[in-house]
């Protein structure tokens, strides 16, 4: 079952970037795609071909403001 809310295989979209905010070790890669029509897809850079999180946008600039704040850690 699929729901508007991923991205069944992120492979499938090209463009992706890894976030500024993953550690430089190769296990904690998160990786963005920008420009995206329906939000931010997300998904984990170890599995290319699995499903990729579809955020909106106000979820994804709260997310980075978090962050960027210190309020949360990445």
């Amino acid at each position: 079952m699929t729901d508007d809310r991923t991205v069944p295989n992120a492979a499938l979209l090209s463009g992706w970037r890894k976030s500024s905010y993953s550690g430089s070790e190769a296990g904690s890669c998160l990786e963005v795609l920008d420009d995206h029509p329906s939000g931010i897809p997300v998904r984990d850079s170890k599995t290319p071909h699995g499903p990729a999180l579809l955020l909106p946008r106000s979820a994804w600039s709260s997310f980075v403001r978090g962050v960027r704040s210190g309020m949360l850690r990445p």
